[in-house]
């Protein structure tokens, strides 16, 4: 064979490995839930980080001790939190304290948010939608950064990410207000805070597995991430979590997550 045509069959191989790879999952992906509701999401690469908070900065010991975590999976997560417009779209209901379209939902119980994700699945089918495990939304949230908020250390700069009790009023917003992190996810630093599927554990951390960590095999209470609006800057830092028994408080809401096919 020639040498130039040795070179076309190169290049004609590259070019197919190379849009083999191209054809991927889309970055984002607009769901229609009717009525002019639309579920808008976010693909969230494969990868690792570190999970949780070093003994240097004297956090929660929940937080602790920071451990390698490796997501083994992409998947799709919610580009915002889920409004009380979404949520009245699936469920017929809004259960909200503070009324508004675009408001995030909250006075949503652990259980509602799983009936909630099993008719979201039944409604527009082709993947199943869940809560997101802990691991799945710090790694999200943290967006490939290693310090304390997504966007830096620095309190000050919480309030161009998220509403807390500095500058919430003590109520929610409508999502999307503020800057996102590095994935283009809003809200993950204030508003509400977010069910997570997991059982909550103190010492989970001690035993995690490294890959796709489940959580805690069994436990009555669950966790949530994220801070809110009464929350103070401390606890919405990435690595923050809190423990909630079920019931429905109007400072919890929830994100959803898909995997990616």
């Amino acid at each position: 064979m020639r040498r130039s045509a040795i070179w076309l069959v190169v290049l004609f191989t590259v070019a197919v490995t190379a849009g083999s790879y191209a054809a991927g999952p889309p970055r984002e992906v607009t769901l229609d839930l009717g009525g002019g509701v639309k579920l808008e999401m976010v693909l969230i690469p494969a990868g690792q980080f570190v999970m949780g908070s070093p003994d240097a900065q004297h956090d929660a010991e929940d937080e602790r001790p920071q451990h390698r975590v490796r997501i083994t999976r992409p998947f799709y997560l919610g580009k915002y939190l889920v409004t009380q417009a979404q949520w009245q779209a699936v469920m017929g209901s809004n259960p909200s304290s503070f009324r508004g379209d675009a408001n995030p939902v909250e006075q949503v119980s652990w259980e509602d948010c799983r009936l909630f994700a099993q008719r979201l699945s039944a409604k527009l089918g082709g993947g199943k939608f869940s809560l997101p495990s802990e691991a799945q939304w710090e790694y999200a949230c943290r967006a490939g950064s290693t310090t304390r908020y997504s966007f830096g250390d620095q309190e000050s700069e919480l309030r161009d990410y998220g509403w807390y009790v500095g500058n919430s009023r003590r109520t929610t917003h409508p999502v999307g207000q503020k800057r996102p992190n590095a994935w283009g996810l809003y809200d993950v630093h204030g508003n509400v805070w977010e069910w997570c599927a997991d059982v909550y554990d103190t010492k989970y951390y001690r035993r995690s597995p490294v890959d796709d960590p489940p959580g805690p095999a069994e436990g009555a209470d669950r966790v949530a991430r994220g801070g809110g609006w009464p929350a103070d800057a401390g606890e919405c830092r990435s690595a923050s979590r809190i423990t909630l028994t079920p019931g429905r408080p109007r400072y919890v809401g929830l994100r959803v997550c898909r995997a990616a096919e």
